[in-house]
């Protein structure tokens, strides 16, 4: 019973600690942020992160158009007149719509600047978003609302000033729960590592013959880990700091255990008898 208890604070603790975690991302995720004019008469660009691609160094962004006062009609959804709205450098594309015409969804992607994927779940990268709105060719005020929908990703949105543009730069940064997960991999993998080396210690000072289920139980673990580091949220690549903190030191650890077992317990079964006393 008294151990029971510790066991059941632990378990709360977890549970809660998980839960706040939980909360404060899925909060992220509800969260808008945003920019620009509030003009009555004003367009307004919702912009919602779907994807982030650290291998090709580009996001998509889902870019949903919306006219308020006397830029719309059909309720806002269809403009006045040829609209379009230009995007920033780091953006491919910009966005035309014509007169009188229902305003569609569109995805974009856009070029992300600095870090690098090998430093997975440490990686960091930045760019910037904006947009300028040309109606009829004229320049008309335009609004930003930003939001993040890549649950693997975490994104920090700042207002950059503009006379005629609606600006933000962009920070992301892994999720809290991919570096939770990815920090619990690396911990299972130097246990598991550790576990083998002690098992072969214990195997080889005890001049024990070849032993198949331990050898198989470790043979099992070296493959399984590779199986195991291929689960990692988002698919790193190998070399990233994944592997070199944790997983190829813990799959040599285990692969010369292995081979360390093998050859003691072949020269153990080798080995001659004692011969029979008198």
């Amino acid at each position: 019973m008294p151990v029971l208890v510790p066991i059941g604070l632990l378990i709360v603790v977890a549970v809660a600690v998980g839960s706040w975690l939980q909360f404060a991302e899925r909060q992220a995720v509800d969260t808008v942020h945003t920019t620009g004019s509030d003009a009555p008469d004003r367009v307004d660009v919702e912009a919602n992160v779907q994807h982030v691609d650290a291998a090709a160094r580009e996001l998509v962004l889902r870019v949903r158009v919306g006219l308020h006062g006397a830029f719309g009609e059909e309720e806002g959804s269809a403009p006045v007149a040829g609209l379009v709205v230009e995007t920033s450098v780091a953006t491919v594309g910009d966005l035309a719509f014509e007169a009188h015409e229902r305003l569609s969804t569109k995805d974009v992607q856009v070029a992300l600047a600095d870090g690098s994927i090998n430093d997975y779940p440490f990686d960091t990268y930045a760019t910037d978003i904006g947009f300028r709105a040309l109606l009829d060719g004229r320049p008309v005020p335009v609004r930003l609302l930003f939001s993040n929908k890549d649950t693997l990703f975490s994104v920090s949105a700042t207002p950059v000033p503009s006379r005629n543009e609606a600006v933000m730069k962009l920070d992301l940064r892994r999720s809290s729960s991919v570096l939770v997960f990815v920090t619990f991999m690396m911990i299972v993998m130097w246990a598991l590592a550790a576990s083998v080396l002690i098992a072969t210690w214990y195997l080889t000072t005890r001049s024990k013959s070849l032993v198949w289920p331990a050898l198989a139980w470790m043979a099992a673990t070296l493959f399984a880990l590779s199986a195991f580091r291929n689960t990692a949220p988002g698919s790193p690549p190998i070399g990233c700091v994944l592997d070199w903190f944790a997983f190829l030191w813990a799959e040599t650890i285990i692969a010369l255990c292995l081979i360390s077992v093998v050859l003691s317990g072949v020269r153990n079964a080798l080995r001659p008898d004692d011969p029979a006393p008198g």
